[in-house]
Order: structure tokens, then sequence, then C-alpha cells
């Protein structure tokens, strides 16, 4: 589990960067800004096609294993999970608005806190079970978007143009954006919060509570049957890789297509084009949990393996490390590059961050219990300071 944390932990920074380096409409519609020609379109649709949502559907998963392994070895210690629990989400939470408020928009802290009091009752449920409610929580989120895809046309026209405003931004806010990430920190703050808020509160309730819980008990099902663990038959992870490429795969291309037939308008693209990726990820990332089972079983990739389990042992660490490092790039009280550098250059930028982390995470696991988050998680659950150094 710790391999497969650490590989959706640097997934996860692949399809961040556009919105650290870039307006956030260019998640939605790729087209609102920057050069979408040659190299930068391609680097572009490998991304969306292999990496945008699969890699947090990885992440969403393992979270709900997470919360199984915890609570079920504290009760195996006869601790009571349920106040344990409780305490290690609220202090996650506490992370999740910091981050938030203070370094990044793109948080997903709050989201899981929320989401992982919820999960946690289903913990004692059979596989089947965690899979039947998982699916249909997620297909929740799906039945919102088609019905606010197709009730646009009696919505009122200003908020229409509200949200095609907010997907195809028009020059002048463009340059708002673009001016707030440049200059100071209070500037970036003011422009941050209003859309963390939104996020943690709207978004929450349409779209992330109903996917991320959906995908944690779906994580919760998969754990308990050894999937993560690379447990399970290799003809089962090449059934997993074969779905990904026959189905998972093709769906994500072809609603690409799609939404560029329809201009990305937002009409379309948004809610009823944005399915076949929403839907096609699942797979995708079920294929890529395979193909790093697989690996985990190779002698020859053990060092590589040893290097992402210990990206996967500081997740929270590294994952509040891509936020500070890319926002000191891209933001004004940093290098002031926002806007400026395109997805070739993103690209590059992730890929020197990634080598930085395989590099940095052994070697501070080697002299430490624990990552600095992890250790501050954990102490804070607990109520006291945890041993940090390695005797």
């Amino acid at each position: 589990m710790d391999v497969l944390r650490g590989f959706a932990i640097l997934g996860i920074l692949a399809v961040n960067i556009q919105s650290f380096a870039m307006p956030d409409a260019t998640l939605f519609n790729p087209t609102a800004y920057g050069d979408l020609t040659g190299t930068n379109r391609w680097v572009w649709y490998v991304t969306h096609i292999l990496f945008e949502q699969k890699f947090m559907t990885i992440f969403s998963m393992l979270f709900g294993a997470g919360i199984l392994l915890m609570t079920g070895r504290a009760e195996a210690r006869g601790i009571p999970s349920a106040p344990l629990h409780r305490r290690r989400m609220a202090v996650l939470l506490g992370f999740g608005l910091a981050h938030a408020y203070l370094v990044w928009t793109g948080d997903i802290l709050v989201g899981y806190a929320l989401c992982g009091l919820l999960v946690h009752r289903f913990r004692h449920r059979e596989p089947r079970s965690l899979v039947g409610w998982g699916i249909g929580l997620v297909a929740a989120a799906s039945v919102l978007s088609l019905i606010f895809g197709w009730s646009m046309a009696y919505w009122p026209p200003e908020t229409i143009e509200e949200l095609t405003r907010s997907v195809s931004p028009t020059s002048a806010a463009v340059d708002e954006t673009l001016s707030a990430y440049r200059g100071g920190y209070l500037s970036e703050l003011v422009h941050r919060a209003p859309r963390s808020f939104q996020s943690q509160t709207f978004v929450f309730l349409i779209w992330t509570f109903w996917r991320a819980s959906g995908l944690m008990l779906i994580g919760m099902a998969l754990f308990k049957q050894g999937v993560f663990s690379a447990a399970r038959s290799t003809r089962f992870y090449t059934g997993l890789l074969v779905a990904a490429a026959a189905a998972g795969i093709p769906a994500a291309i072809y609603g690409t297509w799609r939404n560029f037939g329809a201009q990305w308008d937002v009409r379309y693209s948004f809610f009823i084009g944005s399915q076949y990726n929403y839907w096609g990820s699942i797979l995708v990332s079920l294929g890529w949990i395979a193909l790093v089972m697989l690996a985990c079983r190779h002698e020859v990739a053990r060092g590589f393996t040893a290097r992402l389990s210990a990206v996967g042992r500081m997740a929270l660490s590294n994952y509040l490390a891509q936020s500070l490092v890319c926002t000191t790039i891209f933001y004004g009280r940093g290098l002031g590059l926002y806007g400026g550098v395109d997805r070739v250059g993103q690209a590059l930028i992730v890929a020197g961050i990634w080598m930085l982390q395989l590099a940095l995470s052994p070697w501070w696991l080697a002299r430490f219990r624990f990552g600095p988050c992890e250790w501050a998680w954990r102490s804070l659950t607990y109520g006291r300071p945890q041993p940090m150094r390695r005797s």
C-alpha cells in the first residue's frame, strides 16, 4: 500500500501542476489559457487520458483502505477506534483548512477528512456491500451532473453567464487572475479564499462528497480482497490492465474528442462530456493499480518500489511539500512564473519534483520514523508527542 500511495502522490502532481501554473479554468477547458499546439497539446492529452482523476481515484481508494488498517490495529489492541478516528480526521481537517486558505486553493484534505467521518461507519461491511454502496455514491455525483447539464436551458441567463466565464474566462478575467497570483501574498489570499470556500461547500456537496466517499468504500472492499497487497493472481491483475486498455482509456479518449467537437462549450463539456472520463478514470486507475502490484512482485523493480514506498509513507508531507514548492515557483511571493510556463515546462518541473521526492523521502526515513507532517498528525491524534528519531 505504501508503494501504491507513493505512486499516487506523484501522479497527482502531474494534474495539479496546471492549477499551480495557470488559471483554474484550464482544468475544465484546456483552450482557456496557454498554448495547446504541438508538444504542449500532446502533454495535455497524455495528462488528461492517463492521469486526470486517475491518481486521485487511487488515493481516495487508499484512504478508505487506510481507515480499515488504522482502525483494525487500534481495535486489535483493545482501543475503541471511533474516538481515535474522529480525532485523526479532525487533525486532518485542520491541515486541510490551513493548506486551502494559506497555501493553495486546490486542497483535497478537507474533503477527505469530512468523507472519512462517514465511511468509517461502513468498515465492517462485506466487500460486495462496500462496492455496491461505493458505486451508488459515485453514481450520485454523475446523476447530479447530468441533471444540471440537461436543466441548463431553464437556468437564469446570469447564472449560465457566470458558469461560462468560470470555464472560458474573458481576457480581463484572466488578467485579473494573473495579477493576483503574480502579486504579493495578500493579493493571492484575497483571490484564493472565496474559491476555497466554494470548493468546501457547494462543490463538496454536489461532487466531492459523493465521488470521494464512494471511492473510499470501493477501496475498503479492494483492501479486504487483498488487491492492494499484491495478493491476487497475475491473471486477476492482467484482467484489470485489459479493462483499463479496452474500456477506460477509450472512454476518456472518446469523451475528449466529443468535448473538442463541442469546442468545450460549457453547456456540453462541463456536465455531460465530462462523464466519459469520470467513469473511465476508475477503470484506468484500476489498471495503474494492477501495474504497480505486478511491479512489486519483481526483484528488478525492488529499488524503485522501495523509493515509492518511502514517498507513500510520507504522503501527507510530500503532498503539502508539492504545494509549497510549486507556489514558490509560480506565485509572486516566489519566482512569480504564474501563467508564464507552458505545459512542456510544467511537465519538466513535475519530473524534477518527482526525482527530488524519490531521493529525499528514503533519506529522511532512514533517520526518522515519520515524515514531519505525519509525526504532527500522529502526535495530535494520540494527544502526546510520538518518538521521532530512529535509534
